[in-house]
């Protein structure tokens, strides 16, 4: 496990060579859309409203939920691994707001939450889950980029992402049937 760690320290100085200002106002912005799962909150709610995308949204909403108490309620408590800034100091922390997180590191919750909403969307709408799907990807990159993770907690996360949604798309769609079985029950027992 050393050797892991420092194989992946090591990688993070290799990053951090390609710092620049321009190279952080950009990873920065990219992070910002998984801030604290906002955009894909959101996206899931308004994916709700319409008929033909509700499953897709209430699935992405489901999937967040179950990351929110795994991974950033159990996860990041069990595992309890520190920051890559907090265990090596030299590594510059470069987000430009300038607040280092206080929370774990493992897995990372930018990248779970990414990946529970890209993947919940690209099992019901291809097209517009493929355009999620690399949103997702470029947020847990700039994790890395930014030396907020290790890569570790990146891949972790976007597993544990994929794997909530696939789970929250699993319960949606069991939960559908029964509530339609009920509905054509009604039905019957109304003719």
């Amino acid at each position: 496990m050393e050797q892991l760690i420092q194989w992946e320290l090591s990688l993070l100085h290799s990053i951090q060579e390609f710092a620049t200002p321009l190279w952080d106002t950009l990873w920065t912005s990219v992070t910002m859309l998984g801030e604290s799962g906002i955009f894909w909150i959101v996206l899931s709610l308004v994916l709700m409203i319409p008929k033909k995308t509700r499953r897709a949204g209430f699935s992405m909403g489901l999937a967040l939920l179950i990351g929110l108490i795994l991974c950033n309620g159990v996860m990041k408590n069990v595992f309890a691994r520190p920051r890559p800034y907090h265990l090596d100091p030299t590594l510059a922390h470069r987000l430009a707001w300038g607040e280092m997180s206080t929370d774990f590191s493992f897995p990372s919750g930018h990248t779970t939450a990414s990946f529970e909403g890209a993947v919940a969307l690209i099992l019901r709408h291809k097209k517009w889950g493929t355009v999620a799907l690399v949103a997702a990807f470029l947020i847990a990159i700039s994790r890395i980029c930014l030396i907020v993770h290790y890569p570790t907690d990146v891949v972790f996360g976007a597993v544990f992402g994929a794997a909530y949604a696939f789970l929250a798309s699993w319960v949606v769609d069991t939960l559908w049937r029964l509530y339609d079985k009920k509905q054509e029950e009604k039905k019957q027992k109304q003719a």
